[in-house]
């Protein structure tokens, strides 16, 4: 089955709630950028927070997310859209280490935690809205907590996981997002606290074949939550070989002939989807003839 996102209110209209199973998201992201456990974990909850913010975007809106916590796996970045295409990068993809004290891969120390979470949406306005936050924790999920109840004012739960194969390849990933409204009582918020506490980690839920509708019915009761609409969710890259050549055309035409004469022709590739576009000498000839 493909993955997809569910979006949901919950207790009458007091909670909004998404939930997404990103499994075969995050299996081509970890396919393609050949990454080890511990980075793929980072990078999966990454793309897996930010497809879901990407669905609180409307029409051709889009989100950027940034986490930069200094840590061995480096910056990852991470675009998303309202129509459920995400796509990111790690900067060091082969990263792992030992699992952590609690027998979990080691997230916190891929991340870092000295640095800042950003989050840039493009709402086709002349100025893009730009949020920051510091990171936190370094596990991802606690950072997006954070982030939206200091920068949105918005209080949330955010939980994020993944599980990955011996072989590298991804087990299980997913996440959800449950954000209070403001009219929000004390026992909702109650209840709410102690199901989030004791629950199962996102991941093992996904593991055992659990669907988004039953993640939020697991979390909220079959007869506190009201599903609004699901959106299939995929990796897709933005990029092409017509941008490259723009790119290209940009350098200008000086830098364009040291191409020609030093390499005979260029070879550029997409940090996001690792796809490579080969320009040959008379190609790069007809771009500097545009520069």
């Amino acid at each position: 089955m493909s993955d997809y996102l569910i979006k949901a209110l919950a207790f009458d209209g007091q909670v909004r709630a998404y939930a997404v199973d990103t499994t075969k998201t995050i299996g081509e992201a970890q396919r393609r950028h050949g990454s080890w456990p511990t980075a793929s974990a980072a990078l999966g909850r990454s793309m897996t927070a930010g497809v879901m913010m990407g669905a609180m975007m409307k029409g051709n809106e889009k989100i950027t997310l940034k986490i930069e916590g200094g840590g061995a796996a480096g910056p990852i970045l991470v675009d998303s859209d309202a129509n459920g295409n995400v796509r990111g990068y790690i900067t060091y993809p082969q990263t792992h280490f030992d699992l952590n004290e609690n027998g979990k891969l080691d997230v916190r120390r891929a991340v870092g935690t000295d640095g800042m979470l950003t989050v840039v949406k493009d709402l086709g306005l002349r100025e893009n809205f730009s949020g920051q936050t510091p990171i936190v924790s370094g596990e991802l999920g606690e950072d997006f907590t954070y982030y939206f109840a200091v920068s949105e004012q918005v209080p949330s739960s955010v939980g994020v996981g993944v599980l990955v194969n011996p072989d590298n390849s991804i087990l299980a990933a997913g996440g959800f997002i449950i954000q209070l409204m403001p009219n929000t009582d004390d026992a909702t918020i109650a209840i709410l606290e102690e199901r989030i506490t004791n629950m199962e980690p996102i991941s093992k839920l996904i593991e055992k074949g659990l669907v988004p509708e039953q993640i939020l019915t697991y979390i909220f009761g079959e007869e506190n939550v009201k599903f609004l609409e699901t959106m299939p969710v995929q990796f897709e890259c933005t990029c092409s070989k017509e941008r490259f050549g723009n790119a290209i055309v940009s350098l200008g035409q000086g830098e364009i002939q040291e191409m020609i004469e030093e390499d005979g022709g260029a070879e550029t590739q997409c940090h996001f989807c690792n796809e490579r576009y080969i320009f040959s000498k008379e190609e790069l000839e007809q771009l500097k003839e545009e520069a």
